[in-house]
């Protein structure tokens, strides 16, 4: 990636004159079986650019009560864009139940905002990453068509999902009317996502790309990048997978240490302290990384987040779970 970085061809992408820019959205959108595509700096970036695109100040967006929209964008779908969120339960898998989405949407009177959007998330990253299945999405969409709605899913690790799933990323794409997805996380670019849609829709993303700040220049050095990562790190998920379900079979042989297995199907592993245990999260996950150098994402105080990439591997896990075992005691 860094000798891609040092060499791309870059031109002034505001203009749409950076040719590796260009590149990488004509890539993404065909990856997803969409029209177009658009480099954003992050996926919260392209997640309130598809909003502010798919809605009007005062409208409103059905989605989940612990989805990555509601509780971890700094709230701009509502600073920025004006758009009131609809949240709705979600269950252990992430998804909200169809009956709860219809009832969600509000009728056609003056007193209530008016309902233009779905939101959803494949993987889930609050909820295990699980892959969500494309029926899942198939059903959404056909909620969406019945009530006039658009359907933007934010797929930060889509390809995670499409990977577990064993399907094509465009099974999974063609339920929605916008998707994002992050090149910075498991496919290890080291900035960047993708807001993919229509021609149409995404010409609007990008004047509200422009408006949240988001007129990136020569950014063909950072797209080098993104291009490596879709056309070389795509395949290698499934490594990051193994090695998620070697570290859940690790913690389950660990007394004191719960975590489900069934719901380990990608790269992310929650797993939760015993009440027994007199430790809290914050104290064991500060303790690992002082002595380990391994860094570990406290949920609450009883429950952590540990997710595998490229630069974790087997002997990595083993150390992980050398430290847990000499530390969690009942």
């Amino acid at each position: 990636m860094r000798q891609a970085m040092a060499t791309a061809a870059v031109g002034d992408d505001v203009y749409g004159e950076d040719p590796t820019v260009n590149k990488l959205e004509a890539l993404a959108a065909t990856m997803t079986g969409t029209e177009a595509a658009l480099f954003v700096s992050s996926g919260t970036m392209g997640n309130i650019s598809a909003i502010l695109s798919h809605t009007s100040r005062g409208d409103e967006a059905i989605l989940g009560s612990d989805s990555h929209v509601m509780v971890a964008e700094a709230g701009g779908m509502c600073s920025l864009g004006g758009v009131m969120p609809k949240p709705i339960p979600t269950d252990y898998k992430g998804m909200m139940s169809y009956r709860d989405i219809e009832a969600a949407v509000s009728p056609d009177d003056p007193h209530y905002a008016k309902t233009r959007l779905i939101l959803v998330e494949n993987t889930y990253g609050y909820k295990n990453g699980f892959p969500i299945p494309t029926t899942y999405f198939a059903q959404i969409s056909a909620i969406a068509r019945e009530y006039g709605l658009s359907v933007h899913l934010d797929g930060a690790r889509l390809f995670n999902a499409a990977v577990a799933l064993n399907i094509d990323v465009k099974e999974i794409t063609k339920h929605v009317d916008s998707v994002t997805f992050c090149l910075s996380k498991g496919l290890c670019a080291p900035v960047g996502s993708l807001l993919c849609g229509t021609a149409s829709f995404i010409c609007r993303a990008r004047y509200m790309r422009k408006v949240l700040g988001g007129g990136m220049r020569q950014a063909g050095i950072l797209a080098a990048a993104g291009i490596v990562a879709l056309e070389e790190m795509i395949d290698r998920l499934a490594v990051d997978h193994a090695h998620a379900r070697l570290l859940a079979n690790g913690l389950k042989e660990i007394p004191g240490i719960e975590v489900d297995l069934d719901l380990i199907q990608t790269n992310l592993v929650f797993f939760g302290l015993n009440h027994q245990l007199d430790l809290d999260a914050g104290h064991l996950a500060r303790a690992i990384r002082e002595e380990a150098d391994i860094w570990l994402d406290v949920v609450s105080d009883r429950l952590i987040r540990a997710v595998t990439h490229h630069w974790i591997g087997e002997s990595d896990i083993h150390l992980l779970l050398n430290h847990l075992r000499d530390k969690v005691q009942i």
